[in-house]
Formats: C-alpha cells, structure tokens, sequence
C-alpha cells in the first residue's frame, strides 16, 4: 500500500511536497494582505496602515542606500549591525555562563544545591520588568541593552543544560572513573563535549527572546537600532518602513537559526540521530 504524503498518520511528505507545503501559508498570508492593501488604497490613496508593495520597496530603498542627513549613515545597515551586536554579546555571555553553571549544576549535586534556588528564582523574573533598574545601574548604552538579553536568556540556558547533563547515562562517568579519569577530566574532556550540541540547540530556540529584549531596549532608550527605528516611525504611522524592518528581523533571526542549525548537522550529526 502506498504510503500518503500529506494526509494521515502515517505520511510521509517527500521533498518536493516538504518544499510545496512549506510556501503555500506565506503565498496565502501575502494574497490575504495585498488584497486588504488594494482595497484600502481604492477607498483612500492615502492610506498608510496597509501599505503597498511599492510604498514599503521605495521605503526601504531609501532606508538602505541614502545617507541620512544627520549622521551619515546608511540607516538600514547602520540599525541592523547595532542590533546585532547587542543580540551577539548578550547570547555570548549568556552560551558561556550557562555552559560552565549548568554543566556543574548537572554533575555536582551539592554545586546544584547550592545554585538552584537562586537560578530559579532569576528565572522567574520577567526581565522586562527589571529595564529600569539595568539602565540605571548600567547606563543606557549598549551594556545595559546587552545585561537585558543576558539575564533574560542565561537562566533559561542554565536550567535546560543542568537537566540534560543530569539526564545523561551515568554509565559514561562510571567508565570514565573506571580508566582513572578524575573530576575535572570528567567534567570538561568527556560530558562538556557532549553538550555543547545540546546548548546550541537551546541558544537556537531562545534568539526569539533575545530579539526581543533587544527590540523592547532600543525602542526605550537609544538612538540606534531595529526596534529604535520601529518605535520612532510608529509616531508618523511609517508603515511603508515598520513593515519592512519587521520583516528584516524576521529574515536575520531565520537565517541565525538555519546556521545553527547546519552547524549542528554537519559538526554533530550523532546529536541529530538521537535527537531523531
């Protein structure tokens, strides 16, 4: 019997339909808003809620490839590398933080004692809430952007690599005594490489927060940035940029996470084959 390819329990989509399936929700998504688009324009030319396709290409054009007046810059890619700065720095400091903390906290019980309560109660702050006091304390450059996205993502990171570490075949350390490995020896020449896979994977799933606790930052205090731009149009209703600069965040967080996730596949693939 011929398996289904959409349909079904048991189907199983072959690489062609994967690729169909994959485009028809944006290809419905852009007809449902093009229409409402052309609509409104008939109704009024002026409209600025749901630009058109021009308006929003002509806005980026400018955005992209025209100097600013004041600064000089080119605007576009002025925003995206400051933005992407503080996303990098901060997932950086929290990948290394988590590395260390949550693999200690996975091995040593009595580390995990000690640093469990404290990571799950910075956990369950909202980091949002706590913008004020980073801006204070760290000013409102860069750093206390970068300290936003830190603290927001590092105790996810933290709590998801103890879980792992702790959920590991205690076989593996047993042999590794049995060979006359010691602690430190365990810890980060046989277990560390067995999660760095695993914590790319979960750095993958965080970049969302990430971008949003870059986004919330700038568009409270800076000058410069994706969501510094986003929250100054919204006062002109510029929705011919806004839209634009949505989707551009959008296009660089995928493409992050296309390149984790290759690295994963190509540097790990043992990982993917458990994982599957």
């Amino acid at each position: 019997m011929k398996r289904p390819q959409f349909l079904g329990l048991h189907a199983q989509p072959s690489g062609q339909t994967r690729w169909l399936l994959a485009v028809v929700p944006f290809l419905l998504l852009m007809v449902v808003y093009f229409s409402a688009s052309h609509m409104r324009h008939l109704v009024n030319e002026s409209d600025k809620l749901l630009p058109s396709a021009l308006q929003m290409l002509d806005a980026t054009g400018r955005m992209a490839f025209q100097q600013d007046v004041r600064s000089g810059d080119y605007l576009l890619l002025s925003d995206s590398l400051f933005s992407l700065y503080r996303i990098f720095a901060g997932v950086l400091m929290a990948t290394v933080t988590a590395l260390i903390i949550g693999l200690n906290m996975g091995l040593y019980r009595g580390f995990r004692a000690l640093s469990n309560p404290l990571i799950t109660f910075i956990a369950m702050v909202p980091p949002l809430s706590i913008l004020p006091i980073l801006f204070i304390a760290f000013g409102v450059g860069d750093f206390g952007k970068i300290m936003l996205v830190f603290i927001g993502t590092a105790p996810i990171l933290i709590r998801d690599i103890c879980l792992y570490v702790s959920a590991l075949p205690k076989e593996t350390i047993v042999k590794a005594q049995t060979l006359g490995a010691g602690n430190l020896a365990i810890t980060y020449r046989i277990i560390m490489p067995m999660v760095i896979p695993k914590l790319v994977d979960s750095v993958r799933l965080s970049l969302g927060s990430a971008w949003l606790f870059v986004i919330a930052a700038e568009g409270i205090s800076s000058t410069n940035g994706l969501g510094y731009r986003i929250f100054l149009m919204r006062r002109y209703m510029n929705m011919e940029v806004i839209i634009p600069y949505v989707l551009i965040i959008t296009l660089l967080g995928v493409t992050i996470d296309f390149a984790l996730r290759y690295f994963i596949r190509k540097v790990y693939p043992w990982y993917i084959e458990a994982k599957n």
